[in-house]
């Protein structure tokens, strides 16, 4: 990336997921989104990754990126990490060192989906299969992690800070989180509280379970209809998912093992996520006033 597209090393990589389906954000919370985001590329020189196309959670990021392209000439570095096989107009992506135009108007007919335009690269990972997604996972994971191991301060030894945004998202939004958190280091998560789905239902949890990821029984059960409710889940998937959720909630404390003594008050979600990493804190929310909490 740094060599084919001379790109520069991000002083921070910001991975945002969510959910692939289009869902609507309250215009509070999507301006609170918009513009941390926003300012957290332009401050640091962030690199943002997504899933790349034109739908969900990304077409959020999409719109943040408009919004801002319509007043500044600064460019954000924003790399779309999509399967091959789910990208629609592939034609018009073949090629080698071509100039190509590309269609991004969906057909409301297809089951695959259009590239996002405001994105400035694309990473396609083609695994033969289509209409599926999945062959990008691991190539994401495996390229954020390789970004973090880079040093950006030789002197001191320091790599590339990465912090994961989740907005919305399905079940496996959650399986996510809890990968992130287990990661070494820890990859700090930021939640927006109020998007839905599986941002909600972390935020849930995050809020009201106790040091080791502990939660009362009346609150588990609240917990298990939620989330039944809000997947479709029969009451053995809802319990398996809650397992995991608990496991991502052992995650609130420092690093380090010892309770968490900061408290975030008032500040947006760069800050957020910037304070999340310095302290080596595991696990924020980003509310509908914008205000992040620990």
């Amino acid at each position: 990336m740094t060599k084919e597209w001379q790109l520069e090393l991000p002083k921070l990589l910001i991975s945002v997921h969510g959910g692939l389906q289009n869902f609507e954000l309250q215009p509070k919370l999507k301006q609170v989104f918009g513009k941390g985001l926003i300012k957290a590329a332009m401050t640091t020189g962030a690199w943002i990754f997504t899933g790349g196309v034109n739908t969900g959670v990304i077409r959020h990021v999409g719109d943040a990126l408009k919004d801002h392209a319509s007043k500044s000439r600064g460019k954000i570095c924003t790399i779309g990490i999509a399967p091959w096989g789910i990208v629609e107009n592939q034609e018009d992506l073949i090629g080698k060192d071509v100039v190509r135009p590309y269609q991004t108007m969906s057909n409301p007919m297809s089951k695959l989906t259009v590239l996002n335009s405001m994105h400035s690269h694309f990473i396609l990972a083609d695994n033969g299969t289509t209409g599926k997604y999945g062959a990008e996972v691991k190539l994401r994971r495996h390229l954020e992690k390789h970004i973090s191991l880079q040093k950006i301060n030789t002197r001191i030894g320091q790599g590339v800070p990465v912090v994961a945004l989740i907005v919305e998202g399905g079940p496996n939004v959650i399986s996510i989180v809890l990968e992130y958190l287990r990661d070494t280091p820890p990859v700090p998560v930021v939640i927006c509280d109020g998007s839905g789905r599986a941002s909600d239902i972390l935020a849930f949890g995050h809020k009201y379970s106790e040091e080791g990821g502990l939660i009362n029984e009346s609150l588990r059960d609240q917990l298990l209809v939620t989330i039944q409710k809000t997947f479709t889940y029969t009451r053995t998937q809802a319990q398996h998912l809650f397992i995991i959720l608990m496991e991502c909630m052992k995650k609130k404390e420092l690093v380090s093992g010892r309770r968490q003594q900061l408290c975030i008050h008032h500040w947006d979600y760069f800050e957020c996520a910037v304070e999340l990493h310095e302290k080596q804190l595991s696990l924020g929310l980003l509310s509908h006033s914008g205000k992040a909490t620990p």
